[in-house]
């Protein structure tokens, strides 16, 4: 089958379309007919081994892995002998560990939930890790309810575009954080209201909110505290840190910190979850969350579609079709 392979780690240089074996599926596996996937900061990390803390888990030297690629969306093509859920010809769609960017991916049946119905395979592919990251965030750990105010700091990104769409059908009055190039965007997904961060700094305004969800990691604790309400929730979830620890440092002082303040401070790492992909399957399908796309590339693009995202240029989500 044809993949995307890397055999070290590096910039998307070390990418290469390639043939690689078709997976066979476990007892308690599915094998699923790519159509669609998308790029998600962990293909980065994997990609280019940093923070070099996460090469405990991918790999010391070179990667364990060699196909990049975590959301996926497309069709069941065989189950394992344990696998009562799915049939061949089901339309799914996952978040798996790594596999994605390749003509069919083995992947656990817990893992797979059915597609929406009311999206492409394209569609659906930009939905898994960005769309889960964002409901864990606000409703899991930010505990989000109707009526609160609630800012979003990376509203244009890919987790930020759904964070928007869900804390509005949460029925919470958003602000999102996000550049003048990208107001637009934000606004038309659902933001009450939007602030410029190139021309106005959130923690500097008088508004006050109850929850405060940092994906940017753009500020300090202590500026992020100061627009909270006594009793408000900050929860972090930002990518950026250091080559060694990532943002370790910064989510390990949180919790640090938090025994001490008023307000809760919740750092978290988003888990995979088939409960939350069908919950967002039928919000989806209510009509309430539409993914956003910046752009898409063809299987063979990935590099480029890659870098495109490292750049930090990208909105929405970027989307890898499979033919």
């Amino acid at each position: 089958m044809k993949a995307i392979i890397y055999e070290r780690y590096g910039s998307a240089d070390v990418l290469r379309l390639g043939e690689a074996d078709k997976p066979v599926p476990g007892d308690d596996e599915v094998l699923v007919r790519v159509r669609a996937a998308s790029v998600t900061h962990g293909d980065l990390v994997t990609m280019t081994g940093l923070p070099y803390l996460g090469r405990l888990v991918f790999g010391l030297r070179v990667p364990r892995q060699k196909v990049l690629g975590r959301d996926i969306a497309g069709e069941v093509e065989a189950v394992g002998k344990n696998v009562t859920r799915l049939r061949p010809g089901d339309e799914v769609y996952a978040e798996v560990a790594a596999g994605g960017f390749a003509e069919y991916a083995r992947v656990p049946e817990d893992l797979l939930c059915p597609k929406p119905v009311n999206l492409t395979f394209e569609q659906a592919a930009a939905v898994p890790w960005a769309a889960n990251t964002a409901l864990q965030g606000l409703r899991d750990r930010g505990g989000m309810a109707r009526g609160q105010k609630v800012l979003i700091n990376g509203a244009s990104g890919g987790v930020g575009t759904f964070a928007v769409q869900i804390a509005r059908a949460f029925g919470a009055e958003v602000t999102g954080v996000c550049s003048a190039r990208n107001a637009e965007l934000v606004r038309s997904i659902g933001a009450d209201h939007v602030v410029d961060y190139t021309r106005e700094d959130f923690t500097r305004g008088d508004r006050r909110y109850d929850l405060v969800f940092d994906l940017a990691g753009s500020h300090s604790l202590s500026d992020c505290r100061r627009v909270l309400n006594p009793g408000g929730t900050l929860v972090l979830s930002s990518s950026k840190g250091d080559r060694w620890f990532g943002p370790v440092g910064r989510l390990v002082g949180a919790l640090a910190l938090s025994p001490f303040v008023r307000q809760n401070l919740r750092p978290y790492t988003a888990k995979r979850s088939r409960k939350n992909l069908a919950d967002l399957k039928e919000m989806i399908e209510a009509g309430r969350i539409t993914p956003a796309i910046d752009r898409t590339y063809p299987l063979s693009e990935v590099p480029e579609a890659i870098r495109y995202f490292g750049e930090e240029h990208a909105r929405a989500k970027i989307v890898i079709t499979v033919p």
